[in-house]
């Protein structure tokens, strides 16, 4: 019999904390959304040339990719943080969340109060501007007081060790990874000679922890897949102390951080190297958990009938995120250079964890006290986004092959042949479709929302 691996929603104020942390990460989207549909019509050939978009582009560059990686994959971490708490302090919730609602409103509305002068570094682009810094500021120091609270209250094993407390496991862990994170941008602006300013400032800044966030966005999307699995009535059978052990796993290789920060100096190209290196490998201790939700899909029973409309859609949404983490994973290998076949391999795994988290997101709503999902449209919505996505990267990979160099836009691209165009004609085709998926995911959850507004 396999263990009941389900998320647990202990008091009404750790529900209203997660809703909270839920609806931050939902609103962040929205923006997100907005902005994307502007950055693929500044690729797409032909409307490109229609406005001034290379300047612009930048700018929205910078803001879509701070709501759908940075705000958007930490709000949800937010929320699973709040379900592993073990007391109440509703004081503290409260403070944490305000902190990061306040910065997220300031970082939207930041280019429309003068913030411009876009820097376009790896992980966290930046507008060089006071106002972004705050904003920033302000969200960090709400995500840092969120997993401070988690970390000293977790909830121990008090009923043994079942699947909930495995999960529960997971989860605090990607609270440490973060907390690693944080540590590590401390440390690389320590280490930083005072004279380097500029891009090359904020690169090397950003390069360790930004890699080390990316093993808190796998171990959180693991989780999910596990939640995803059991609760779409897939055969996950993997007991719950092998599930913990590979969630520690997964953890593991950040305990050489330290490591690679005494024996590099941060501003050195073996300090690239050692982190890139990390994430490329290190991340491969997914995998133990990623097969066993595997095995358990193809050993699954197809869902039929209105009893089974929630497991269509939360099995869609697994399957979906398991494709593009898998061709984002297969195509980082393939880096060779600094032309668009980077921005491929990131887009696909990073869809990946927001197609798992969009999948919590519709198993997390009804059991907040929302109402019901439309079961088609929340079905289908996964295959929209993440197959939109798919020809998105695929033609950011071929044209990469072309030598089309990442983070340009408009004439800047050099679209001079006939597959460059058809390339990235794919690629705009592709982000059309996937921003479709993305506005049917939000208007799904706004249903649900929507049903509790009116029955309350």
């Amino acid at each position: 019999m396999s263990a009941d691996y389900h998320l647990q929603i202990r008091s009404d104020a750790v529900r209203r904390t997660a809703t909270a942390w839920l609806i931050l990460g939902l609103a962040s989207l929205v923006g997100a959304g907005i902005f994307s549909l502007l950055l693929v019509l500044a690729r797409t050939p032909t409307v490109q040339e229609l406005a001034p978009f290379v300047d612009f582009f930048r700018i929205a560059l910078v803001i879509h990719v701070n709501l759908s990686v940075l705000i958007w994959l930490l709000s949800i971490a937010g929320a699973l943080w709040s379900l592993s708490s073990g007391r109440d302090l509703p004081g503290w919730d409260r403070l944490s969340f305000l902190l990061a609602a306040l910065g997220t409103a300031i970082v939207v509305i930041s280019p429309l109060l003068g913030a411009a002068d876009p820097l376009m570094n790896n992980y966290v682009p930046l507008l060089r501007h006071p106002l972004f810094y705050a904003g920033l500021g302000l969200f960090t120091a709400g995500i840092a007081s969120h997993l401070l609270r988690t970390a000293l209250t977790r909830d121990g094993f008090r009923h043994g060790l079942d699947g909930a407390a495995a999960l529960q496991t997971g989860i605090t862990l990607s609270a440490i990874t973060t907390a690693v994170a944080i540590a590590a941008f401390i440390a690389s602006w320590a280490n930083i000679p005072s004279e380097m300013e500029g891009a090359a400032y904020f690169e090397f800044l950003f390069w360790g922890g930004g890699h080390i966030l990316q093993f808190t966005h796998t171990l959180l999307m693991m989780v999910a897949w596990v939640v995803l699995a059991h609760a779409s009535g897939c055969r996950f059978e993997l007991a719950p102390r092998w599930t913990l052990a590979f969630f520690v796993l997964m953890a593991l290789p950040v305990i050489v951080v330290p490591y690679l920060y005494l024996v590099h100096e941060v501003i050195s190209g073996e300090y690239r190297l050692a982190f890139t290196r990390l994430m490329k490998y290190g991340g491969l201790s997914c995998l133990p958990i990623g097969m066993a939700v595997l095995v358990s899909l193809f050993r699954a029973k197809r869902p039929m009938g209105a009893p089974d409309l929630e497991s269509r859609y939360l099995r869609s949404a697994l399957i979906a995120s398991i494709i593009l983490f898998a061709a984002g994973g297969v195509i980082g290998f393939l880096i060779n250079g600094l032309d668009i076949v980077i921005p491929a391999h990131y887009h696909g795994s990073t869809v990946g964890v927001t197609i798992a988290f969009m999948g919590l997101s519709y198993y997390l709503l009804p059991r907040l006290g929302f109402g019901e999902l439309p079961p088609r449209m929340a079905s289908l919505q996964p295959y929209l986004y993440g197959g939109g996505q798919l020809l998105h990267i695929f033609g950011l990979a071929w044209s990469g092959g072309y030598g089309i160099q990442r983070k340009t836009a408009g004439a800047a691209q050099g679209l001079d042949s006939l597959g460059q165009v058809a390339g990235m004609g794919l690629m705009g085709l592709g982000g059309l479709i996937s921003v479709t998926g993305g506005l049917l995911f939000l208007l799904v959850c706004y249903q649900s929302i929507r049903g509790r507004v009116n029955s309350s």
